[in-house]
């Protein structure tokens, strides 16, 4: 799929070229730089799923080479990751293309050309020229700026927050061995010979999935009991949250990291049940 989008992002007659105002041209030249240098990437749809909600609750992201996965690079979420809205248009992402533009961190979002036909099938009846699209197609491309602090997801622009939000999370998630598994894909023979003929680097695809048990790596306090020293006579649910873990030289240094919901209290004690009521105010 990458290397058939290429072949449309490098051919001036390609209706994504032909089709796309000159303003645009640059950002297109980005996209095709980045996704030929980009390792790719496939999210498991409990994996995407917690990439959405672990995202809510972050504030705010870098976007610096350090905190990437790689350089460059091209992720795909299984079942999508959201929508982005244009006039009241609810436009489906499922990928993202990243990689650096002019000092700053390009981002493109993506769906695919199945997901496009599907859409338009089921909205106005129409059918989709299929061969005449790349089978990923660009739907929005911002740059955000590199910078050593966090930038606030509230500050964007073009981006729609949440999906921005998700793909900082699927960085930070995936550096977690204890709550990711990670293998990688290869593709059959012939396919990894085109890629190399193209000039594309490892076409192997890495496969992020979300393990089925998992713990965090520390609590808090001493297992039934508070910092105070008294005992806890319940259990209770505590939430998936971000914890800003120390690490580095010294463990000067700060990254978030995801601590998985789990149940903290004594052994054998009652497990206290609570419902919890969102109130959306204006």
């Amino acid at each position: 799929m990458r290397r058939q989008f290429l072949n449309h992002l490098d051919s001036p007659a390609s209706q994504l070229r032909s089709k796309t105002s000159s303003n645009v041209q640059t950002g297109l030249d980005a996209l095709a730089i980045n996704l030929r240098a980009a390792c790719m990437y496939w999210v498991a749809p409990e994996m995407a799923a917690l990439a959405m909600s672990a995202g809510a609750q972050l504030a705010a992201a870098r976007w610096a080479t350090a905190d990437r996965p790689s350089p460059c690079g091209l992720i795909w979420w299984a079942d999508g990751i959201g929508s982005l809205d244009t006039d009241g248009v609810q436009i489906p992402v499922e990928g993202i293309v990243w990689g650096p533009h002019e000092g700053e961190l390009m981002v493109w979002l993506l769906m695919s050309r199945s997901r496009l036909a599907s859409e338009m099938q089921t909205r106005n009846g129409l059918s989709l020229v299929s061969d005449r699209m790349p089978p990923m197609i660009p739907i929005c491309g911002e740059t955000l700026p590199v910078t050593a602090e966090p930038i606030s997801l509230a500050d964007l622009d073009q981006l729609p927050a949440p999906i921005v939000a998700a793909l900082a999370a699927s960085w930070l998630l995936m550096q977690q061995p204890a709550l990711v598994e990670r293998a990688t894909e290869r593709p059959p023979a012939a396919e990894a010979r085109s890629s190399a003929r193209a000039g594309l680097v490892d076409p192997a695809v890495t496969v992020t999935t979300l393990r089925r048990q998992y713990l965090p790596g520390q609590q808090d306090v001493d297992e039934g009991h508070d910092v105070a020293g008294r005992r806890y006579r319940h259990r209770w649910v505590v939430s998936g949250h971000w914890r800003d873990q120390p690490h580095g030289p010294e463990r000067a240094l700060r990254r978030k990291t995801w601590i998985p919901a789990y149940v903290k209290g004594p052994d054998g004690a009652p497990l206290l049940s609570t419902e919890r009521v969102n109130v959306w105010r204006r």
